[in-house]
């Protein structure tokens, strides 16, 4: 499912479902650390019924499906979901996907306890998706948008990478994160309160193929209109990089959580 963005990569189309695949086998990459703290929240715990918007291959719903919630998640991505499925099948979760727009989802009202958007909230129309989640969430139910990305300014590995991205992909925005000030957005608007407003500095642990495979399934080569041979072109290069650098590794990353709750 191509998508199309005038604010990001300049508008250039990008398909997840392209790098399905790679972004389930490399993409799982969130430490313990990371889903810990999403239940110490009281996100994504027993006896609650939650909805993960933009789900991928179900990277969220898998790793907190032992905290106990009931899980949904959607993907507008066909491909994603078909993985996300195969993926929780194998590890004999009851976890409930399906393929759909963000836009499009039609679930009844006070339908969910918890909805949460990981990595993906910057792809939807808040116009459309936000009424939606008021109106899907339960009385004192809460929306948390999660985010995280490499510092690039605090890793050469990563500067590094990013700089290879943008030589074949000069159209890619996804790159130069740096920390920022976490606030209360004004879409909140009367919808919705801050509950908790987290950021923290994360290291997180790869190999070579690893990281070479978490770079792949980016927006800016696996997901992007690169053709196969640009592609190929473009790990050869990062390979060949990477093979400067130790086996094994640490990332910095930057994570955001932004936990709302419904107001009344």
């Amino acid at each position: 499912m191509n998508i199309s963005l005038k604010n990001i990569d300049c508008g250039n189309k990008f398909d997840w479902g392209k790098t399905s695949e790679d972004y389930a086998k490399y993409r799982d990459i969130y430490p313990k650390a990371f889903y810990e703290k999403l239940a110490s929240l009281s996100l994504g715990v027993k006896g609650q019924d939650v909805l993960d918007l933009g789900t991928g291959t179900g990277v969220l719903p898998r790793n907190m499906y032992g905290y106990g919630a009931n899980w949904t998640g959607t993907d507008i991505s066909e491909n994603q979901i078909a993985y996300a499925r195969k993926l929780s099948l194998e590890a004999n979760m009851d976890i409930n996907y399906l393929a759909c727009s963000a836009e499009d989802i039609d679930f009844s009202d006070q339908s969910f306890d918890v909805i949460t958007a990981c990595q993906c909230f910057m792809y939807f129309d808040k116009n459309i998706i936000l009424p939606k989640i008021y109106k899907m969430l339960k009385k004192n139910g809460h929306f948390a948008v999660l985010y995280m990305a490499w510092l690039p300014e605090e890793s050469e590995i990563a500067r590094k990478s990013e700089e290879l991205v943008l030589k074949y992909n000069p159209s890619w925005s996804g790159g130069g994160m740096t920390r920022y000030q976490l606030i209360a957005p004004p879409w909140c608007g009367n919808m919705f309160e801050p509950a908790n407003l987290l950021t923290y500095d994360l290291p997180v642990a790869f190999t070579r193929d690893g990281w070479n495979g978490r770079m792949k399934a980016c927006r800016g080569i696996g997901a992007s209109s690169l053709s196969a041979d640009e592609i190929n072109e473009w790990e050869k290069e990062h390979m060949a990089y990477l093979q400067t650098m130790p086996e094994s590794f640490e990332v910095l990353h930057y994570v955001t959580i932004l936990d709302l709750v419904k107001r009344k």
